[in-house]
């Protein structure tokens, strides 16, 4: 759906409330219309802002349902906003960032969010590298002070990288499971 706000400006005015917000999720969870994912009855009726009940089978559905949306006390303006400020921003966005700019109280709430984000942007059955690809591992977190791979409680994140001629082409990184270590852990 090519319906997305160029700039701050377009973003204000057409997701000020959270009506626009909900209107424009229904419109992307049932473009032709609402359809019971049961039942297949296309009428509906409002139980409250953010249900709708079936007529037919009585089923309630949220638009919000299985979405990165499901089940926060977060208002859908401040998601929406988060959302074109983590997509609009040309260097990537940290949690600290995306709390300074969207005014937030809690750098936990801002770091949730951006995960949140962060997974739902990855598409699902995307293409896989190609041409030339270089691997690389690292280990991250643990105890301080203590290096390289003595200490179980770091977590094993792996990079892969596709060569674009003389450049960097896609990325894919992952955390790798402890399960994946190597026996090269002593």
């Amino acid at each position: 759906m090519e319906d997305y706000p160029r700039d701050l400006l377009e973003l204000e005015a057409r997701f000020s409330t959270e009506a626009a917000c909900r209107e424009y999720l229904f419109a992307l969870r049932w473009p032709e219309g609402f359809r019971c994912p049961r039942c297949g009855n296309q009428k509906a009726w409002p139980v409250s802002e953010m249900l709708w009940e079936c007529a037919s089978c009585h089923r309630q559905l949220s638009v919000t349902a299985g979405t990165i949306f499901q089940d926060s006390r977060l208002s859908l303006t401040l998601w929406f906003r988060a959302a074109w400020w983590v997509t609009s921003q040309k260097n990537g966005v940290s949690a600290m960032g995306l709390q300074r700019g969207l005014g937030l109280k809690s750098y936990k709430t801002a770091w949730a969010m951006l995960h949140k984000l962060r997974r739902a942007m990855v598409r699902p059955g995307r293409d896989r590298l190609q041409g030339r690809v270089e691997a690389d591992e690292a280990f991250v977190g643990g105890e301080e002070g203590v290096h390289g791979r003595q200490t179980e409680t770091k977590a094993m994140i792996a990079v892969a990288v596709e060569e674009d001629g003389e450049g960097i082409g896609r990325i894919r990184m992952r955390r790798r499971k402890a399960s994946c270590r190597s026996s090269r852990t002593r």
